[in-house]
């Protein structure tokens, strides 16, 4: 596939050009916030463009677009929090709301306070094929391929649905320290869902790559091979044994136990969990938390990442941050107000969902690094155990480190090979003790692309992992003894 490239642009040169808004504005919102005394300003501004094609039994259920565009503003004094956020992004409308931010943080005084802003410049997402500029009907024709190759796995598949998504947000930050920072992203994905039919009832297989990327994603992602992906895992179900139930070695093939990690352990080191008090990592920066084999990171600056940017939603710039080295917890993720509070640097991990929302402690694209171990050989040395290929969503309990994750593809490992497919298995663990029994560490790697939910706001993430293994995990299946 090939087009002109797309030069990146400067989102803060765009949002001028275009007059949505003016520096000089911005400081004079910011010192109009600080009026009552605040300790702290912030004006964040979105800007995003979304479109979404979705077919449904061979037929275009629904084509939509979308266009968000708004902005929020932030008072902090002391351990109050003002917030205001308005679609009117003019002077007089983010006046307006600077005002009812700052009266909203009961802050005291009326000195006036004079904010001069310096570009922050971010790097610049280039973009080869932006997705604005292919036609509606080759989005749509893509959706329909996918339907012919799952279909045309077998007769048990019985539904297919697909989706084509992709969004374009521009974010400008202000704030009292004099930062201006912009970025603009554009996301690409691609989702088959297929339901089969059989003996065993109905079974279910979905797969959803998505990358921080433009239209050139297909360049690498082939529609028909997500599609079959999807009707294979179906369709192996339909076949599939009831899962063994017990204490066994589970191997989570490349990026399959990316959520497990995500759920069960990244959000245990957001730092506004820990001073809550609601994460089981607290109080254990230089311990030693995990296996010497697992490496964690959080890396907003991971190549294609689903949650990749340049700066996070409160300005800083993004990076990999390592959260636990060889085993050893060395620190936590941090937004700009826990870190103030801490007397330290924000580690670029305050994101909101939209301008709407205030920013919280997230994750970016947060991952086990590889090892050395070669993969078969990690499934060659499991005697008996369980090999997961996909899970699906579950539940964890973030004080406790406590588990429970649905498997959506598994199959048993006997005698060292990869044997028969098994179904309705279920994980049931502890986030600490997965960490510290992992004994196996592949030197492959994948990721997987999804939105995280917390506190009712849901940001695009991405959580990978190379083929590793734990040696116990108690594995909830249906088969009778």
């Amino acid at each position: 596939m090939s087009a002109p490239v797309v030069n990146p642009t400067d989102p803060l040169a765009d949002l001028l050009q275009e007059g949505v808004v003016e520096v000089a504005v911005l400081e004079e919102v910011l010192g109009r916030a600080l009026q009552g005394g605040g300790d702290f300003a912030e004006v964040f501004i979105e800007d995003r463009a979304s479109t979404a094609v979705h077919l449904d039994d061979t037929r275009i259920e629904e084509l939509t677009s979308g266009r968000l565009r708004g902005a929020g503003i932030r008072v902090l004094s002391g351990d109050a929090t003002g917030f205001a956020h308005t679609a009117d992004l003019s002077p007089a409308g983010l006046l307006e709301a600077a005002a009812a931010a700052a009266s909203a943080a009961r802050g005291g005084g009326a000195d006036t306070k004079v904010i001069a802003l310096s570009n922050r410049a971010g790097t610049p997402q280039l973009v080869m094929i932006a997705p604005e500029s292919v036609a509606k009907e080759r989005k749509v024709e893509l959706l329909h391929i996918a339907d012919a190759a799952a279909r045309g796995r077998g007769d048990a598949i019985k539904q297919v649905s697909a989706t084509y998504a992709d969004s374009r947000r521009r974010i400008l930050v202000a704030n009292s320290d004099g930062v201006l920072a912009t970025d603009g992203r554009v996301r690409t994905r691609f989702m088959v869902q297929c339901v089969a039919v059989g003996d065993t009832g109905m079974q279910t297989g979905t797969d959803a790559p998505g990358h921080t990327q433009g239209f050139e994603f297909f360049d690498a992602i082939n529609p028909e091979l997500v599609a079959t992906t999807a009707a294979d895992r179906a369709l192996t179900l339909l076949r599939a044994r009831p899962a063994p139930t017990g204490k066994l070695p589970v191997v989570l093939r490349r990026g399959a136990g990316g959520v497990l990690f995500h759920e069960a352990c990244g959000h245990g080191l957001e730092s506004d969990l820990v001073g809550r008090d609601a994460s089981v990592f607290r109080g254990s920066v230089d311990q030693m938390v995990a296996s010497p084999l697992v490496t964690v990171v959080d890396d907003g600056t991971y190549e294609l990442g689903w949650g990749t940017s340049a700066i996070d939603d409160e300005g800083t710039p993004v990076a990999r941050n390592v959260l636990i080295e060889n085993g050893v917890l060395t620190d936590y993720m941090w937004d700009l107000t826990r870190a103030r509070k801490n007397g330290r640097a924000s580690s670029g991990n305050g994101r909101r969902e939209t301008y709407q929302d205030l920013p919280m402690v997230r994750m970016t694209n947060t991952y086990l690094v590889a090892g050395d171990s070669d993969p078969d050989d990690i499934i060659a040395d499991t005697e008996y155990g369980l090999y997961c290929a996909a899970l699906g969503g579950g539940q964890v309990n973030t004080a406790t480190g406590d588990y429970v994750f649905g498997v959506t593809e598994a199959y048993l490992i006997e005698n060292g090979e990869i044997t028969d497919p098994v179904r309705a298995a279920q994980l049931i663990g502890n986030g600490l003790d997965t960490l510290r029994l992992v004994d196996a560490v592949g030197n492959d790697f994948d990721t997987w692309a999804g939105t995280c939910g917390k506190d009712g706001q849901g940001v695009p993430v991405s959580a990978g992992q190379p083929t590793l293994r734990v040696s116990e995990l108690t594995v909830g299946g249906t088969a009778r003894g």
